[in-house]
């Protein structure tokens, strides 16, 4: 059963080695920086702007994120998240997504991601060379 993380005012799980989450600019959102760090015990990390009313509180947020461990953090994003959702936008030709709405593009997203995961498991199973080369069983390539 999929529950979003926001859905509960209790941790799902247990992430005790997690410090920071890396998000992008979408995420700058002082309620997610409240969940994170009080349910989920984590720091969110998001690009920060500094306005003339910018408040203390968000003044903390932008001196982290311009920090060198805030830069640091945020730059393994590119490396480690971004890869993984362009190869499965042109996998599953998703760019741009057919629907609106949160619901509907989490569902696509969601079914997306987890047909990526069996086709890779059974390319594993079946001791293909590469087993994350999928487009061929899909006909996209």
């Amino acid at each position: 059963m999929y529950i979003p993380l926001t859905s509960s005012p209790f941790s799902i799980f247990s992430l005790p080695y997690l410090l920071y989450m890396i998000a992008d600019p979408g995420y700058d959102d002082k309620n997610l920086y409240k969940y994170s760090k009080k349910v989920l015990g984590i720091d969110l990390v998001c690009p920060v702007e500094r306005y003339k009313s910018t408040s203390k509180e968000r003044l903390e947020l932008v001196c982290f994120y311009e920090s060198a461990l805030g830069k640091a953090i945020y730059s393994q994003r590119r490396i480690s998240i971004e890869p993984l959702i362009e190869h499965i936008k042109s996998i599953f030709r998703i760019d741009p997504l057919p629907v609106r709405g949160f619901h509907a593009v989490s569902a696509i997203v969601l079914l997306s991601v987890l047909l990526y995961q069996l086709m890779v498991y059974y390319n594993c199973k079946t001791e293909k060379i590469n087993p994350k080369s999928i487009k061929y069983m899909l006909g996209t390539c």
